[in-house]
């Protein structure tokens, strides 16, 4: 098991990145972390670590999280 899932309530997101990610992904829920945690958690998503930060794909979805704090940074469509 990686740091990002033994660590998964520590994810957060700032004010901003919480607009900035709804936007990408086209989200109509104010529950941004439990959606991205869902994704994370999901047995198919390929997650892995390069300097910094973490990346989580699922569904053509790309999550990045900075690895010491938890933060979700943004999230994509691919």
């Amino acid at each position: 098991m990686n740091d990002l899932i033994s660590n998964i309530n520590k994810l957060h997101t700032t004010d901003m990145g919480l607009i900035r990610i709804k936007r990408n992904l086209n989200l109509d829920t104010d529950n941004v972390i439990n959606y991205c945690k869902k994704l994370i958690l999901d047995k198919n998503c390929n997650i892995n670590k390069r300097g910094k930060n973490w990346y989580c794909e699922l569904n053509n979805i790309r999550i990045t999280i900075n690895s010491y704090s938890y933060t979700i940074i943004t999230a994509h469509i691919l």
